[in-house]
């Protein structure tokens, strides 16, 4: 018998209280947070889908390997397990521990930027796109033509546009391309995963040209599960198979291991080529700590070593897509407008066209963010012109492609009990759709400025 409900594969063991607020107690709580969600305290919200990142709950197997955590500075067991881990992952032959992602991409994308440097990419996210313009190097977006079509049920909308990235080359010049990088999934562009056809066609390319490839596979496992059951031939190659072969294609890889490691805190960089591992491997020493743990602990190590071969278990993956798509799917038959086809972190939901009366200097994904706490104390995240949009030489902003808000969904931590939760505060949101307002800011970072920027709710 087949059946219709979706089951977490797993028992709670451990449990953390929610603290139930009223609207009432949420619209002093937004005030006070100046109508950003990152501002808010987490105590103070029901449904955290602000990020997938270091959210997740972890297995009985990662809390035993904590307490086995050797703490050594140098050379400890915990990192030796690790490296082994990521070493049969990647094929790679020189690993660097970071604390996170973010490390990672400053350490690589300072050595390889600089003024005068390119980097291309199917979307960069808003840490890689910082790290990468800190340096005083350009990020260019090559997303193919589908990604823009929320509507439409491709399969692979992550993809790079191929036919622009040999523009791209030809018209910087190979060797002013800092590097070449893939996001899987593709986080910005919706959650929508690249094909292992597509990478190995940039990877050509790539080598072509003498350009460095980097795989930012913070999510490489959800996208092997797309390969494997939307990408003709590899439906009888088990998920590690899968994300093995995207490695071997890749020159490079950064990972926050905070997604798809299934851990709180860790990320990793790994190379083939001994001279940019070693410039590296001095940067990782001068910034993060020793080549043996990089700003992690042995704890933080041995979880990681865990989680990154947990990750791949199929009942765990399928359960993992299913109960996304769950969610997106209930959304979308609702009415409410969402990036098709659903991705495996997260449901993205176009707040430009929820909210047509709000002009996107005025933010409508941010309006969205807001409701979903004053309704539902559902914490979220805008992806749009707040968090990608700039400004021209008068300081008009210049909108990003799309106005999204991400719900992302933490691995192992919510039940159906929950996404039914959130599908009732969308009917509440549809109901009050027309008498939303948008927000401006009155405080903002050079960089990153979603992170802390405040805004003004406006009212007509």
């Amino acid at each position: 018998m087949k059946h219709k409900t979706i089951i977490e594969p797993f028992k709670i063991k451990s449990i953390e209280p929610i603290s139930l607020s009223t609207e009432a107690e949420r619209e002093a709580y937004l005030k006070e947070a100046h109508y950003n969600t990152f501002l808010l305290n987490s105590e103070h919200v029901i449904i955290d889908f602000l990020t997938d990142s270091g959210t997740s709950a972890m297995s009985a197997e990662q809390w035993a390997g904590i307490m086995k955590g050797d703490e050594s500075y140098a050379g400890s067991r915990s990192w030796f397990a690790m490296k082994k881990v990521v070493e049969d992952l990647t094929g790679m032959e020189y690993i660097l521990p970071t604390h996170q992602g973010r490390a990672a991409e400053r350490i690589i994308y300072g050595y390889l930027g600089g003024k005068g440097k390119t980097f291309i990419s199917n979307t960069h996210f808003d840490t890689t796109r910082a790290n990468i313009e800190f340096s005083g190097a350009e990020a260019i977006d090559i997303p193919i033509a589908e990604s823009s079509n929320f509507s439409s049920n491709y399969p692979f909308k992550g993809n790079i546009d191929t036919e622009k990235l040999k523009e791209v080359i030809n018209t910087r010049e190979a060797e002013n391309i800092g590097a070449v990088i893939i996001t899987v999934t593709n986080n910005s562009g919706g959650g929508q995963p690249v094909s292992l056809k597509n990478t190995k066609e940039v990877s050509e390319l790539c080598k072509h040209h003498n350009i460095l490839l980097v795989l930012d596979c913070c999510r490489v496992a959800e996208n092997a599960y797309f390969i494997k059951h939307r990408e003709p031939g590899f439906e009888h190659k088990t998920y590690e198979q899968i994300a093995r072969e995207m490695f071997s294609l890749a020159d490079g890889a950064v990972m926050s291991s905070k997604k798809d490691a299934l851990v709180n805190m860790g990320g990793f960089l790994a190379l083939r080529d001994k001279k940019i591992a070693d410039a590296c491997s001095n940067l990782l020493i001068i910034t993060e700590g020793f080549a043996t743990y990089g700003g992690l602990s042995g704890r933080d190590m041995e979880a990681l070593a865990i989680g990154l071969k947990e990750v791949f278990e199929p009942h765990y993956l399928e359960y993992r897509i299913k109960s996304t798509s769950y969610l997106g799917e209930k959304l979308h038959e609702m009415g409410v407008p969402v990036v098709m086809p659903i991705g495996g972190h997260a449901v993205y939901v176009d707040a430009k066209k929820l909210y047509p009366q709000i002009p996107v200097h005025q933010y409508p994904g941010q309006a969205l963010a807001c409701e979903l706490y004053l309704k539902g104390g559902i914490r979220t995240v805008e992806i749009g012109s707040v968090m990608f949009g700039k400004y021209d030489k008068t300081g008009k902003l210049i909108p990003a492609p799309m106005e999204l808000v991400r719900l992302a969904i933490p691995r192992r931590v919510y039940t159906q009990s929950h996404i039914e939760y959130v599908i009732e505060t969308f009917e509440e949101i549809l109901k009050t759709k027309s008498s939303v307002y948008g927000y401006k800011i009155i405080e903002e970072a050079a960089f990153l400025r979603h992170f802390t920027a405040k805004f003004e709710q406006l009212l007509n």
